[in-house]
């Protein structure tokens, strides 16, 4: 089985034995994102490969040679803000998934965002061993060694199995976001569930995961910017939304964190600056 990732405005790749193999077509023509960090001014399949291959040779996505420590990619990604969560007592862990690895509880802030840092959206993924028993010496716990499979409501279970109660999980579909906050209710857990790689999201999907979710990423969907009615905005090209005040709370702790100056302000939000969205929105 290859490794499917989404990335790069929605663009489907398979990676099998650490070489791509195959680019789908790019849903989203540009990122602002891309375009401020890696000069990527129009979105195409090649520009898709080489930035596959880039985060290959760079820090060994889906290779044995996966580097599990890796500096901050943006200063409020759902990585960054668990990370900042464990490192302050506001989560006793979380539930993530990890190329090679699939589903990973991990109350390690440094490995929370080795594995999440630079992810975008993993669709599946096959063993290696290197990256699962990397995971491991740093105390995180793999799902299912065996498959790698990927399943963030089982992960919580096996969380609450092991003992932790405050627990951030992501989750990339409003059903799934739905069912983690029936499980919370039926074992009084007290979880952050944060939507990620929304982009394509039809508009009934974005509900659900909005009504779900206490943080949702924006990527490049547009019903996701519809139907938000965030309490707290982290950036304005490709906002990060705190939906819920534990929400807020983990994003405004996540802000002590950041090293350059920041503006904090009242407004109506959200707050969309149209020639700063990805073009075109989904």
């Amino acid at each position: 089985m290859p490794h499917i990732m989404e990335l790069l405005g929605k663009t489907r790749v398979v990676v099998k034995d650490g070489k791509v193999i195959e680019v789908g077509e790019p849903e989203v023509d540009w990122c602002p994102l891309f375009a401020k960090i890696r000069g990527i001014q129009k979105i195409t399949p090649e520009e898709v490969k080489k930035n596959m291959e880039f985060r290959i040779s760079d820090f060994g996505m889906f290779t044995e040679k996966r580097r599990l420590e890796l500096e901050d990619f943006v200063g409020f990604g759902a990585s960054e803000v668990m990370m900042t969560g464990l490192s302050r007592g506001l989560l006793d862990s979380t539930v993530t998934a990890c190329d090679g690895a699939g589903t990973v509880i991990s109350n390690n802030p440094t490995l929370v965002q080795g594995m999440g840092g630079r992810m975008s959206g993993l669709v599946e993924t096959e063993p290696i061993d290197g990256i699962i028993n990397g995971i491991t010496e740093r105390g995180g716990i793999v799902l299912d060694p065996s498959t790698a499979k990927m399943d963030p409501v089982a992960g919580v279970k096996k969380a609450a199995e092991l003992g932790y109660k405050k627990i951030a999980v992501t989750a990339a579909f409003g059903e799934t976001a739905k069912e983690l906050r029936k499980l919370e209710a039926e074992l009084g857990l007290d979880l952050i569930v944060i939507g990620v790689h929304v982009t394509g999201l039809n508009r009934e999907e974005a509900q659900v995961l909005v009504e779900n979710s206490d943080i949702v990423t924006s990527c490049a969907s547009k019903p996701i910017r519809d139907l938000v009615k965030p309490i707290a905005q982290v950036g304005t090209a490709v906002p990060l939304f705190a939906l819920t005040q534990k929400g807020k709370e983990l994003v405004i702790e996540r802000a002590k964190d950041i090293k350059s100056p920041i503006l904090i302000n009242t407004m109506a939000l959200p707050v969309l600056p149209e020639h700063k969205q990805p073009k075109d929105l989904i």
